[in-house]
């Protein structure tokens, strides 16, 4: 198993419109079409006004054809538009768990 790391900074005095947009539009669609939600997450310490998301994949061809799927669902590309003003900056990374870690 792999585990996408995507954190997005939303700019200041956002953060509750984004989370409201994600609770009941986005969420409903990426869960549908990535599968293996792990969690969403805000910040109370550090670079304030984030989130992050993580989602858990097979293997990372996995990722690719959810994510390619995500990207030609219509109602995702619906959804973006809302999204786009919202969000300052986005940084992906791809966790790989070790020998030792509960989730293999």
């Amino acid at each position: 198993m792999i585990v996408e790391q995507r954190d997005y900074h939303i700019y200041t005095g956002k953060l509750r419109e984004v989370l409201r947009l994600y609770e009941t539009e986005g969420i409903i669609i990426q869960k549908e079409v990535l599968g293996n939600l792990i969690g969403w997450f805000t910040t109370e310490i550090g670079a304030l006004s984030s989130i992050c998301a993580m989602w858990g994949y097979e293997n990372f061809a996995d990722r690719e054809q959810r994510r390619a799927a995500l990207a030609a669902d219509e109602r995702w590309q619906a959804f973006l538009p809302k999204l786009h003003p919202l969000v300052h900056t986005q940084h992906n990374r791809i966790l790989v768990p070790t020998a030792f870690s509960p989730i293999q």
